[in-house]
């Protein structure tokens, strides 16, 4: 298994350092790399055995450690999952935030706040369509099912994690004109649209309806940005 770049770079950088630094510098460089070997093992465990059905014993067996080794970096299995998940939730805002940031200004720096919405609901998508995986983890954010053990500090936590992906789509559509309450029902719709068309795919069920899950979020976008726009329009 490759080593995360963070813990290579702490690797070079301690050889140029003084000797207690680098001490210190490769003992961190070491436990990245446990606790990154132990997330990697666990990741696969949740999604073979669930998260009742995984435990830390069998995480550890999987990374190569003892469970008591375990317990110096997470005090439990929701511990560790939760960790995973602010993992998985920190890729798709990095993926949301560089998801058309182009559409918002067209020539003469004229803002497309339409093409922008579109942009950012689609980079949504499209991270959890290409990592089938994350959606897996992420289910419970959506059906709202709290997994026992995650505190309610963390799964709070969480779900500011999940609303500051959706903000971007939020203030586009206000900046289409719709007032705050609008524009959070709208996103709260379209979110729901979103994880519907995810769990089609992602389950396959899609195929029985002879119909494409990126193409059903399209003319749904289609069908919000007409709606809207020509509401602005009468407005005027």
């Amino acid at each position: 298994m490759a080593r995360p770049r963070k813990v290579l770079a702490d690797h070079e950088l301690a050889t140029r350092s003084s000797p207690g630094q680098a001490r210190g510098m490769r003992q961190k460089a070491v436990a990245d790399l446990r606790r990154a070997l132990v997330l990697a093992a666990a990741r696969q465990t949740f999604l073979e055995l669930g998260l009742e059905g995984a435990s830390l014993r069998e995480i550890a067996k999987r990374a190569g450690y003892s469970p008591g080794a375990i317990y110096s970096y997470f005090e439990s299995k929701e511990e560790v999952y939760g960790a995973l998940l602010d993992e998985s939730l920190e890729r798709l805002n990095e993926a949301v935030a560089n998801g058309g940031n182009e559409a918002a200004h067209g020539k003469q720096n004229t803002p497309r706040w339409d093409d922008y919405v579109r942009a950012k609901a689609r980079a949504f998508f499209e991270f959890y369509r290409a990592n089938p995986r994350d959606l897996d983890l992420g289910f419970y954010l959506f059906h709202g099912m709290q997994p026992r053990g995650l505190t309610p500090g963390l799964n709070e936590a969480l779900n500011a994690r999940l609303l500051a992906a959706l903000a971007p789509t939020r203030e586009g559509l206000v900046r289409l004109g719709l007032n705050a309450g609008e524009a959070q029902r709208e996103m709260t719709a379209l979110l729901a649209q979103i994880v519907g068309l995810l769990l089609l795919n992602h389950t396959g069920r899609i195929r029985m309806f002879r119909e494409d899950a990126s193409a059903l979020l399209e003319h749904y976008l289609d069908e919000l940005l007409h709606r809207i726009n020509a509401r602005s329009v009468a407005g005027r």
